[in-house]
C-alpha cells in the first residue's frame, strides 16, 4: 500500500501547526508529509507504523518523525466497535525554514540543526525528556501564537540536549542523510547497489585502501555498527517495504533482500524488528 501525501494547513496567525485532537480513534490513513511532526499519544493505543517500524503505543508515547517518513497510528480494535472510547493526541508540524531560511543556520541553533538531522531516523523520546515535553505540549494549548512559538524552540533546544531517545527507524531507511565525507558516502552507496547480493567486506577495504581491520573501526566509527550489522538492516528495511508492498511472497523477499536463506532471514527479521516477517505482513495489510 502506498502512503499518500498529505499537504497540511497552516494557520494565518502561526509559522507552524499546533494541534490538539480528540475522537473515537485515530483515522489518519498511511501517509508523509514534508514537514517534522513532533506527536504526543495523550490517550490511546495501538499499533504504530514509522518507515519500516511496527512498534505498539499507548499514553505517553513521543515521538519526532522527520521529513517524508510514512507514519500511521491505528487504534486497537476495540476503538472502533463504538463503546465510547476516545483517543487524544497533541502534535505540532513545522519546516526547516518556518522561522526564515537562515535561521537553523546561525551559531545558536548548531544542536537543534543536529537534532533535526537525526530525526530522519525517527526518534522515541523517553523518560524526564519524556515528560518534560508532554508537559509543555500540554500546556501549549492554552497559550497564544506568540508563546506557542517560545514553547516550541525550548522543546526543540531542551530535545537537542538529552540523551533519552532511541532511533526508531533501521539505517538503511535513509542511509545517506548524516555522513559528511566523501570516503564513506563512496562506501554506503556501494552497499545500497549491492545489498541484495553477497558483499564482502575484503572488497571495500581494497577499494578504498585499507586492511579489513582498518576499514573495520573507521565504518564502525561512522555508523556505529559494524559492516554486517550495517547491511544486515538495510537487507531488513528492504524487505520491510517488500512486505508492506504485498507483491511477493516471504521466500522471494527473502532472496530479493539479499539473504541466503529463510531461517537467517527469520532470524534476523525477528531480532530487529520484535516479530517474523509473516506476522509483520499481517499486521500491516490489516490496516488496508
Amino acid at each position: 500500500m502506498r502512503p499518500q501525501f498529505h499537504k497540511l494547513p497552516l494557520s494565518t496567525d502561526a509559522s507552524f501547526l499546533f494541534m490538539s485532537w480528540e475522537c473515537s480513534y485515530f483515522d489518519k490513513p498511511w501517509h508523509f508529509h514534508k514537514e517534522y511532526e513532533l506527536v504526543l499519544i495523550e490517550n490511546s493505543e495501538g499499533t504504530r507504523f514509522i518507515g519500516d517500524h511496527v512498534a505498539n503505543f499507548s499514553n505517553g508515547n513521543l515521538v519526532l518523525i522527520g521529513p517524508n517518513i510514512p507514519h500511521l497510528f491505528r487504534n486497537n480494535e476495540h476503538y472502533y466497535e463504538n463503546n465510547g472510547l476516545t483517543a487524544k493526541s497533541i502534535f505540532l508540524h513545522f519546516t526547516d525554514c518556518f522561522l526564515g531560511n537562515s535561521f537553523l543556520g546561525l551559531p545558536e541553533m548548531e544542536m537543534v540543526r543536529k537534532l533535526l538531522d537525526k530525526s530522519s531516523l525517527g526518534l522515541d523520546i523517553y523518560g524526564e525528556t519524556n515528560h518534560y515535553i508532554r508537559q509543555k505540549l500540554i500546556d501549549m494549548q492554552f497559550e497564544s501564537p506568540t508563546k506557542r512559538l517560545l514553547s516550541l524552540l525550548d522543546i526543540l533546544t531542551f530535545l537537542a540536549t538529552s540523551n533519552e531517545y532511541k532511533y526508531i527507524l533501521s539505517s538503511g531507511f535513509t542511509a545517506n542523510n548524516s555522513y559528511d565525507t566523501d570516503r564513506i558516502n563512496t562506501v554506503l552507496q556501494f552497499i545500497m547497489k549491492n545489498y541484495t547480493s553477497e558483499i564482502y567486506i575484503e572488497e571495500i577495504a581494497t577499494k578504498l585502501n585499507m586492511s579489513v581491520a582498518s576499514f573495520s573501526r573507521y565504518f564502525k566509527h561512522h555508523t556505529r555498527k559494524t559492516f554486517s550489522q550495517y547491511v544486515t538492516e538495510i537487507r531488513i528495511g528492504h524487505s520491510c517495504k517488500l512486505l508492506m508492498e504485498d507483491n511477493y511472497n516471504i521466500s522471494e523477499i527473502c532472496y530479493l533482500s539479499g539473504f541466503e536463506n529463510l531461517s537467517n532471514y527469520y532470524r534476523h527479521f525477528q531480532k530487529k524488528v520484535g516479530m517474523n516477517p509473516k506476522e509483520y505482513k499481517k499486521r500491516f495489510l490489516s490496516i488496508a
